[in-house]
């Protein structure tokens, strides 16, 4: 399993409901370049071949040493060898989640204005928390505005890595310049791109060192 380290600051989330080739050729794209973690966004198409999918998008960033984790779906690390689970809320059974995938696996969570959840990510070991929605966002729609405030509570609470969400683009990154945070996570700033691969490296260029 790959660990989650901060070569890179940006988070990206794909949509597998995508066109395939559209998605695999900008895929192709943006694993030559340094990125933190690629979750897949748990937005399957109806009758959707998952496990070949998830199969044909692991192989890719096995090769590039790039962590892969599924949205909600923890199942599915019990069939595939992905690197983790991303949850968007508490779940009820962590501990027996973790005993039925029995092995090692990054772990992360949206978080909101509410500290209770950062909290429970503190105590049940997280690897990260995300943070969503930053700014207003078509792809994050059901996410609460977070305050600022917020965020910089969250350092003394989560001893993990921090990532912002939602609405961030290469205009509203710079009004998070006051915050300490350890990454971004983006989904159409980079998957909307025409090319993907200069788009991440203008946000490397544009995320506070």
């Amino acid at each position: 399993m790959r660990k989650l380290t901060i070569q890179s600051r940006i988070y990206l989330i794909i949509d597998p409901s995508m066109d395939q080739e559209i998605l695999f050729s900008k895929l192709n794209l943006i694993v030559q370049e340094k990125i933190a973690a690629i979750q897949i966004w748990d937005n399957f198409k109806e009758n959707q071949n998952i496990e070949e999918l998830l199969l044909k998008i692991y192989a890719k960033t096995f090769l590039h040493n790039i962590p892969l984790l599924i949205n909600n779906r923890w199942e599915i690390l019990k069939q595939i060898p992905l690197d983790g689970i991303h949850f968007d809320e508490i779940p009820e059974n962590f501990n027996e989640i973790k005993k039925e995938i029995n092995r090692d696996f990054i772990s992360g969570i949206t978080c909101g204005n509410d500290l209770a959840t950062i909290e429970y990510a503190e105590k049940h070991q997280y690897d990260y928390i995300s943070f969503c929605s930053m700014f207003p966002s078509k792809t994050a729609n059901s996410c609460e505005l977070v305050n600022f405030e917020t965020v910089q509570k969250a350092k003394s609470i989560f001893s993990g890595k921090i990532f912002l969400a939602g609405g961030i683009d290469l205009n509203t990154i710079e009004n998070l310049d006051k915050l300490d945070y350890d990454g971004i996570a983006v989904v159409s700033g980079i998957m909307s791109a025409d090319n993907p691969s200069e788009t991440i490296k203008k946000y490397q260029q544009k995320i506070k060192k």
